[in-house]
């Protein structure tokens, strides 16, 4: 069956966009109707036909983007209707023990901070691009690279993203059952 799949993107460099971009590729592949945004504009954005929804939200300096929390608030009676994914782009997540919802600090600390519980979660690695960086940026990024043991040079640009993982959950978000549709159990 067709479904209508709302796929909203909170990013700052635009990786997430990109992850999202790929995501409604594989969906659309698999017959969805899927509507791709930044977070921006699904502010004002009637969620009522729509039977997912999907956002996606990068992380700068530890934290989520306020908007990200703000949406799912102010629509989570909405949400809870619906079928719902979430998923955090993260650079921590390169480690393996970090690369799970139930290990990633961001997806821990965003869940526990929203008290929502979508049906399913993910966690991709994000992309590291130090030319793209202000030096400002560049430096930070680097220094905490340091410390946790990644790449410093200034001039790198290391992509860490596991696209077979996105592709997987693109297929999970379709495989996720419509509230109120019957199952193939029942």
């Amino acid at each position: 069956m067709r479904h209508q799949t709302l796929l909203i993107y909170s990013t700052v460099d635009g990786h997430t966009r990109h992850i999202c971009e790929r995501m409604k590729f594989v969906m659309t592949a698999m017959g969805q109707q899927v509507t791709l945004m930044p977070l921006d504009q699904a502010q004002s954005l009637n969620l009522d036909k729509f039977e997912r929804v999907v956002i996606g939200a990068s992380i700068r300096y530890g934290k989520h983007r306020p908007q990200v929390a703000a949406f799912i608030t102010k629509n989570q009676s909405t949400l809870e209707s619906k079928a719902c994914a979430l998923f955090s782009v993260n650079i921590v997540a390169r480690k393996p023990e970090k690369n799970q919802p139930h290990t990633n600090p961001y997806m821990i600390k965003l869940l526990k901070q929203l008290g929502w519980q979508p049906h399913l979660l993910g966690v991709f690695a994000g992309r590291l691009d130090y030319p793209a960086l202000g030096y400002i940026d560049r430096q930070m990024i680097r220094f905490i690279m340091a410390i946790t043991k990644g790449p410093t040079d200034p001039k790198a640009v290391v992509e860490f993203t596991d696209w077979t993982q996105v592709e997987a959950f693109a297929h999970q978000v379709c495989a996720l059952p419509v509230p109120g549709e019957p199952t193939a159990l029942g």
